[in-house]
């Protein structure tokens, strides 16, 4: 991975981080001051709330990835070290489903005159948890490359002493 790949996707995560604290700075002011709608006709704490810890589920992957890419610039990422942040973004992933199908839910009684869009809604909560199938097919992917790895250093070791 070139240094400007690097360099490009860490500025991508610099701006999404930022973007994630602010809008859990609005979210968390917002249910300080309590500036809900008088008719009561959205129920915006709970999807303040929900608001929050979905910008957590993303924030929590957004430092796995950073990790990632540091690893794979030092050329480590083929470590059992990898795994723990491999397993913070699928449970990062998953995270984010639990909070779209949360969303899902409080939006539910709304659409009774339109119940397509609370099946749109919960295919999309379904399309997130496939990102996190992919994830962790990913992961065995890395498993057996890191597998591969230590077998490659042990024949290597073994010629070594051969020769």
């Amino acid at each position: 991975m070139g240094k400007l790949a690097v360099r490009a996707l860490r500025a991508v995560l610099v701006v999404v981080l930022a973007g994630t604290v602010f809008v859990q700075a609005l979210m968390v002011w917002a249910l300080v001051s309590g500036s809900d709608p008088e008719d009561g006709s959205l129920p915006l704490t709970g999807l303040r709330v929900i608001t929050i810890l979905g910008m957590v589920s993303a924030q929590v992957a957004l430092v796995c990835v950073w990790r990632l890419v540091s690893m794979v610039r030092r050329g480590t990422v083929f470590s059992h070290a990898a795994f723990r942040y491999v397993d913070g973004i699928i449970g990062a992933i998953v995270a984010a489903a639990l909070v779209w199908f949360a969303v899902t839910a409080l939006n539910a009684p709304g659409q009774r005159d339109d119940p397509g869009v609370t099946l749109i809604m919960g295919g999309i909560g379904v399309a997130i948890l496939g990102v996190a199938l992919i994830v962790l097919v990913l992961r065995t992917l890395l498993a057996q490359a890191v597998a591969r790895d230590a077998e490659a250093a042990q024949m290597q070791a073994e010629l070594d002493e051969v020769i």
